[in-house]
């Protein structure tokens, strides 16, 4: 992931944690650059992100400072923060995966109804364990047709693929329809999760979905009990 990328995510996760506040001045550029340890240009072009997303703006001759957001502005940008990845979620810490299969294979009847493609397609069946500083955190089985998603390798994998999918091939991931369950892990979870046996997990079943309205995702986390929450927007009409 790029330097840029990295900096935008850590700060706008500060911003959703409110560690910076509305109308807050964050630091100066240069202060920045000292902090992350990067050039002038990488930081503004982490801030321009954050600009172009409504997070900050930029006062010629005072610095730059968080907006003063609606709810529903706060809302829409923490939805699609949900959406950025484990890797951008934690951008201070070492984020990495066990691969425990990476194939292509004909597409599962579940799959191929949860993508809306047809039956004889072929998919990515990808199934790895995520860690977080060296610990084990959610395990994740995912299904991506290769026709959407091409040339994805190994070391996509092991690192972060919604990285890969928005800043090497250029596509937009937009929202996704979740379902959320808890249940005991299974024997083989709990090992790999280092837990005991029989602990509770959360299971989200998700569908992501890009800016072209086609489905990209279909995937089955498994998250370890003490390190899984989930944000939801509730609106009525």
């Amino acid at each position: 992931m790029q330097k840029y990328v990295i900096i935008s995510n850590d700060i706008r996760n500060k911003i959703l944690n409110g560690e910076y506040v509305a109308n807050q001045q964050i630091p100066f550029e240069k202060d920045l650059c000292v902090h992350y340890n990067a050039s002038k240009m990488t930081v503004k072009k982490a801030l321009d992100m954050l600009v172009s997303e409504g997070l900050i703006i930029k006062r010629r001759g005072s610095g730059t400072f968080v907006k003063d957001l609606s709810a529903d502005a706060i809302n829409r940008i923490t939805l699609a923060n949900q959406f950025r990845g484990t890797t951008s979620l934690y951008p201070d810490k070492k984020v990495y995966s066990k691969v425990l299969n990476f194939s292509i294979e004909k597409v599962p009847e579940l799959a191929a109804n949860k993508l809306n493609i047809a039956s004889d397609s072929f998919v990515y069946d990808i199934h790895r364990v995520r860690y977080v500083d060296d610990k084990p955190t959610v395990m994740e089985k995912i299904y991506m047709p290769i026709d959407l998603i091409p040339n994805l390798k190994e070391k996509n994998i092991k690192g972060s693929i919604y990285g890969y999918i928005k800043e090497e091939l250029h596509l937009n991931i937009q929202s996704a329809h979740r379902t959320i369950s808890v249940r005991k892990a299974t024997d083989f979870e709990a090992e790999e999760l280092g837990m005991e046996k029989g602990d509770p997990v959360a299971v989200a079943e998700q569908v992501g979905y890009l800016d072209t309205g086609s489905a990209f995702e279909f995937s089955t986390s498994i998250h370890r009990y003490d390190n899984f929450s989930a944000e939801f927007v509730l609106t009525s009409n």
